[in-house]
């Protein structure tokens, strides 16, 4: 008898972190990134990100991140170094570019540019980010998946 299929992970709908308080969140997050808020409640908020979305979760209860973290893509990364600067946002140590927010979650902040990560175009042009686009490296990645861009 076959053994049943397995479903295959295809990607991630949102990330979901747990906050303190959601105004609180909504305050910090907004010093660092241009973002549109998808809902809002007391207990949740959804940061849009395109065709997926990031939840911000009220009650914080366990301890602060330290190797667990998640992956951030943003336009430019240069631009969160200078807003968590502005905001006195301490960036750890080391090749990349993570820091902690209020509540202990560890966020690195990846360049769309640098990665194997790809919005679709229609997704691009709906955020209006048409403008972006992989560096080498990273067109080489995907072709060798046979995904590199048109």
């Amino acid at each position: 008898m076959p053994l049943p299929k397995k479903a295959r992970a295809v990607g991630f709908n949102h990330v979901a972190l747990e906050v303190g308080d959601i105004k609180e969140a909504l305050v910090f997050y907004a010093r660092i990134f241009d973002f549109k808020l998808r809902s809002k409640s007391e207990n949740m908020a959804l940061i849009d990100l395109g065709d997926q979305f990031l939840a911000l979760q009220k009650g914080r209860s366990s301890p602060s991140d330290n190797g667990r973290h998640f992956g951030l893509v943003v336009d430019d990364k240069d631009a969160v170094r200078r807003a968590l600067a502005e905001a006195g946002v301490e960036v750890q140590p080391g090749p990349f570019l993570d820091f902690w927010d209020p509540w202990g979650n560890r966020v690195e902040i990846v360049g769309y540019d640098n990665i194997q990560f790809s919005k679709a175009p229609n997704v691009l042009r709906g955020m209006g980010l048409t403008h972006l686009s992989k560096n080498a490296q990273a067109i080489k990645e995907l072709a060798e998946k046979g995904m590199a861009p048109d």
